[in-house]
């Protein structure tokens, strides 16, 4: 015996409200007695944390009590479940057998099965999960049980719940974390020494973006202004004794010269970079960076912009009966320390600015390894924006070390969305005003939903 499932044209990944097509393949040596063949689609956020040592002062960031065992909490929403008979159909059904089985003879075997993913996660809505408790689907007779009982969805009511678009697979990132998405298909077969035959296959799944606001040209920025201490020579010269240097007064004279003549004060530079507000980056796209500096003060000294460094920072926050932990990760989108590139126009005016060429950073991706900010009900994704520029003043020779400095640039609260636009249907929904904290409105959903179906929610 030998058992697959095949999808109709799978791609690298499927979304929200895609319709999940295939077959189970089952391929019979000898004659075989089946109850049922069941196929579910399910989907599940898992988190396992060890409690904090009472002696380590909460040095892990972790909140909550602590176990009194020291066991491993763990916690799992099943945000995707739906099941699916597809044997015996209604050929079988109609022939009564008394046994509740149905032979299959030997040779290769196809049942199709399709489904629709949903917008929101399953766990959430309490009227379905408890209807799943005393749930059977058709199948055994005496032989065996009466059929294949789903899952038991009380214990999802003793957990807390959010409603929220599903979340992207995660999975290979964190020992103690994991959201995964598979399709399921058990074979009963009736008897008491007969064990049912089960088969399961996984697959990527990526969060349609919720609509975005109209583009209306504002940006966020992060501004950090710098002085250096070098000033430039004096065009007077400075005034020495016949013997012992510098005249009485000269230092005076050289302040009060700097104070008077603004082409002697000290370099002053502002580095601002920005990005369009709201803070909305894309996978896989490049970072809409514009990175412009001001000259400050009337001063012909270059400054070079010599080394450039832009980082993706993920905030994930894992959850489980209280106990919460928070892991950073980081992404190098682009890092270049070999550059000069001048900041300054000697001539210009003070005010005046240079916008930074983007050829640093505008081929440059992000990693596909970063999934799009979510919320689930026992973790959730954040991100942010750190940018390192290092600033020297005037060129560098093998005489005089020039000055320079490395200004950090923060952006905070920076989502990422996937970049797999909404349909028409929805996009008009949400901007009617239409969605609710119940879901979309009985009037006017969207898709073919079956009778029990959740409807399309809100995102936030």
């Amino acid at each position: 015996m030998s058992m697959r499932i095949t999808l109709d044209n799978q791609p690298e990944f499927f979304t929200n409200l895609d319709i999940i097509s295939g077959q189970v393949v089952l391929h019979l040596n000898r004659p075989e007695q089946v109850g049922n063949i069941v196929v579910k689609l399910e989907g599940e956020s898992t988190t396992s944390l060890q409690p904090p040592s009472p002696f380590e002062d909460g040095r892990d960031n972790r909140d909550g009590h602590v176990s009194s065992n020291g066991a491993m909490i763990s916690e799992s929403h099943k945000i995707l479940y739906k099941v699916q008979q597809v044997f015996p159909d209604e050929y079988h059904s109609s022939a009564n057998n008394p046994f509740g089985s149905f032979p299959l003879q030997p040779g290769q075997h196809q049942f199709p099965f399709k489904f629709k993913v949903p917008i929101n996660n399953a766990c959430s809505d309490s009227h379905a999960m408890a209807s799943l408790a005393n749930q059977s689907l058709s199948g055994a007779g005496m032989f065996g049980s009466r059929g294949i009982r789903l899952m038991d969805g009380t214990k999802q009511l003793y957990l807390q719940h959010v409603t929220r678009t599903l979340p992207p697979s995660l999975s290979g990132v964190y020992s103690d974390a994991e959201i995964r998405y598979y399709i399921k298909v058990t074979v009963q077969r009736p008897g008491l020494l007969k064990e049912n035959w089960r088969f399961q296959l996984g697959f990527k799944f990526m969060p349609i973006e919720p609509p975005r606001a109209a583009a209306r040209g504002q940006e966020a920025f992060a501004r950090r202004p710098f002085t250096f201490t070098t000033r430039p020579p004096s065009p007077q010269g400075k005034q020495k004794g016949i013997l012992f240097g510098a005249k009485k007064g000269t230092k005076e004279k050289e302040d009060a010269d700097s104070e008077t003549n603004p082409r002697e004060q000290p370099q002053s530079v502002e580095l601002s970079a920005r990005l369009p507000h709201p803070l909305v980056l894309t996978c896989n796209r490049p970072v809409p960076l514009r990175l412009i500096a001001k000259k400050l003060v009337n001063n012909p000294q270059q400054v070079y912009l010599t080394s450039f460094q832009l980082e993706l920072i993920g905030t994930t926050t894992l959850s489980a009966h209280g106990q919460t932990l928070r892991k950073n990760n980081r992404w190098v989108i682009t890092s270049n320390p070999h550059i000069e590139i001048p900041l300054i126009t000697p001539t210009g005016e003070a005010g005046t600015e240079i916008v930074v060429p983007d050829d640093i950073w505008s081929q440059k991706p992000l990693p596909n390894t970063v999934a799009p900010s979510f919320t689930a009900c026992n973790m959730s994704r954040r991100y942010q924006v750190q940018i390192l520029a290092t600033l020297r003043l005037g060129k560098k020779t093998g005489k005089t070390i020039p000055e320079t400095i490395t200004l950090p640039l923060h952006f905070a609260n920076v989502e990422v969305f996937s970049g797999i636009k909404p349909p028409r249907e929805l996009v008009e929904a949400a901007t009617n005003g239409e969605f609710g904290e119940s879901g979309l409105r009985p009037q006017r959903q969207l898709g073919r939903q079956s009778a029990g179906q959740q409807p399309v929610g809100q995102w936030r």
